[in-house]
């Protein structure tokens, strides 16, 4: 895009319409064309002004932040970033709105000062740009999610994982990650662990979310979480997940060291963890967002013997962290979203033992050694 990148910022606090601008003007290739205060007139300024992008703020007067959204994904191509508040209903309404369309959010500081905003500027205007040179999210079309069914009552034994899925994702990754959960079935054989780039305070609300919706087992990752069949682990915000060996079987453990390509949590982290403990037993899969981590990771997973998959470029919101393996030979499968599952199941399916031969073979067989 040559032209620069046209924002509207819809936000009901003067202070934010006034800060976040501020901001924002210091990058050549964004401008500011307007600013609204509630969603009402946030539409009309979008039909005036026809930005490349929207900020939204949720939680305004008269319209809210939701149903400008939805009226934003009706009538209007317009990406939108959401600036979230950094509280328990601030992540519930930013789920939703990812839910609803919304491309990508960043959270306010907790204290809205000048100096304070400026930690958030350089993330508000990357995303930014990736939204305008993406557009609009890709909706997947799906029915309702049904309502979780009732568990099985599994016996006091452990069921251990015929392999363990490791995930990474990024940019519209709530998405697809709760269509992807909705596809697998309640006795889904592997263990899978998700680092999914996401603030702390988030990651607990969207593990509920997704469990709801998913007949597998969904939690945000203790450490110490064992690794079993059926059930997911989503790697906390601001902390790194990796895999070790105890003596009762496999476990999740979260540390804090420092950031990786960027990020707490960073994909790298995992799946060099799941490549070095779990050999041929793990399957990398690398899914929808920017930048690149994990590239490196999935290669590591190849190289141990592991199963890699990437997420068709075609079927992401941002296709850069797949596309990134993709480039470097890393992905030994390149998937579609819908056939994720499926492909899933299939890898993680118990080995067959070979059938025992039949005894008019095994006759054949001894006839031919004696005549040998």
């Amino acid at each position: 895009m040559s032209e620069k990148i046209r924002v509207l910022v819809v936000d009901d606090s003067a202070l934010m319409r006034k800060l976040i601008p501020q901001i924002l003007a210091q990058d050549s290739k964004i401008e500011v064309v307007g600013t609204a205060m509630d969603g009402l007139i946030g539409l009309k300024k979008i039909q005036e002004l026809h930005p490349h992008v929207v900020t939204l703020d949720l939680e305004m007067p008269r319209m809210d932040g939701i149903e400008m959204l939805r009226e934003i994904t009706r009538k209007h191509r317009v990406p939108v970033i959401v600036v979230s508040a950094h509280t328990e209903e601030g992540a519930s309404l930013t789920l939703k709105a990812l839910s609803l369309g919304a491309f990508d959010f960043v959270t306010k500081p907790q204290e809205a000062a000048s100096g304070r905003m400026m930690q958030i500027a350089s993330e508000l205007g990357l995303k930014i740009k990736v939204a305008a040179a993406s557009g609009v999210p890709k909706m997947i079309i799906t029915e309702t999610a049904p309502k979780r069914r009732e568990r099985k009552t599994f016996s006091t034994q452990p069921r251990w994982p015929t392999r363990v899925v490791a995930i990474g994702i990024s940019t519209g990754g709530p998405n697809a990650l709760q269509y992807l959960f909705s596809q697998l079935p309640e006795d889904f054989p592997g263990c899978i662990l998700v680092v999914q780039h996401m603030p702390e305070g988030f990651t607990e609300m969207f593990a509920r979310r997704l469990n709801e919706s998913s007949a597998i087992e969904v939690k945000e990752a203790q450490s110490g979480d064992m690794l079993l069949a059926g059930r997911a682990l989503i790697c906390p915000g601001n902390r790194h997940m990796k895999v070790v060996r105890m003596e009762h079987g496999d476990v999740a453990i979260l540390v804090d060291q420092p950031r990786v390509n960027g990020h707490r949590p960073s994909v790298d982290v995992l799946f060099n963890s799941v490549a070095n403990v779990l050999g041929n037993k793990a399957v990398g899969v690398l899914m929808t967002g920017m930048g690149d981590d994990g590239a490196v990771g999935l290669g590591a997973v190849q190289a141990s013997g592991g199963f890699t998959i990437a997420q068709s470029p075609d079927t992401c919101v941002v296709d850069s962290m797949p596309r990134s393996a993709i480039e470097r030979g890393f992905a030994a499968k390149v998937v579609s979203l819908s056939n994720l599952a499926n492909t899933l199941q299939s890898k993680c399916m118990p080995e067959k033992p070979a059938p025992e031969p039949s005894s008019a073979q095994a006759e054949e067989v001894s006839s031919r050694r004696r005549s040998s």
